[in-house]
C-alpha cells in the first residue's frame, strides 16, 4: 500500500508541476489527475491547495461538487444511472430500485468484489429515450426490466 501512495504522490505532483503557472489551473489538475489515478486521493488536496495557494476547504470544495471526481477508485465498471425529472417520469425510479437490487449496491458504493460503482446522474440527454443509463461510457435508452438485468450482468462481468 505504501508503493501505492507513493506512486501516486508522484503522479499528482508531475500533473501539479504542469498546471500549476496556466490560468485557472485547479480544474485542469483534478483532469489530470483523475484521469491518470481514476479518482482524486485525499492526500493530493493539501499538495494542491500549497501549490495554488488555496485553502485545503477551496480545493476540496470543488473535488465533492463535481461528481464525476471520485474520492475512492471505482469498480472496473462504471454505471451511471438518470435521475433526472424526464426519466423519473417514465419509471425511472423503479428501474434505479432495480439496478440497485440486482447489483446489490445503493448509489455512490462500488461492490465489494470491485466489478462495479453505481452513480447517480442528473442528465445524459437521452430525454426521449428514458430512461437512461451509462455503462462505461456506453448509452443506453428505453431501460425496462429485461434491459436491466442485462446491463447488471455486463456490469458484474
Amino acid at each position: 500500500m505504501q508503493h501505492a501512495r507513493t506512486e501516486n504522490a508522484s503522479t499528482v505532483q508531475s500533473i501539479v508541476e504542469r498546471w500549476r503557472e496556466e490560468e485557472g489551473p485547479l480544474l485542469p489538475i483534478l483532469n489530470g489527475i483523475q484521469r491518470e489515478l481514476g479518482y482524486v486521493p485525499r492526500e493530493s488536496v493539501p499538495v494542491i491547495a500549497e501549490a495554488l495557494n488555496l485553502s485545503r476547504a477551496e480545493v476540496y470544495g470543488v473535488v465533492s461538487f463535481y461528481h464525476d471526481y471520485r474520492e475512492k477508485p471505482a469498480g472496473r465498471h462504471v454505471l451511471k444511472v438518470c435521475r433526472a425529472e424526464a426519466c423519473q417520469s417514465v419509471g425511472g425510479d423503479a428501474v434505479a430500485e432495480r439496478l440497485e437490487q440486482l447489483l446489490g449496491i445503493r448509489f455512490h458504493e462500488t461492490s465489494a468484489d470491485g466489478a462495479v460503482t453505481l452513480e447517480p446522474v442528473y442528465c445524459l440527454g437521452l430525454c426521449a429515450c428514458a430512461p437512461s443509463a451509462m455503462l462505461d461510457g456506453e448509452v443506453i435508452g428505453r431501460i425496462d426490466d429485461e434491459k436491466a438485468a442485462d446491463i447488471a450482468r455486463r456490469a458484474r462481468a
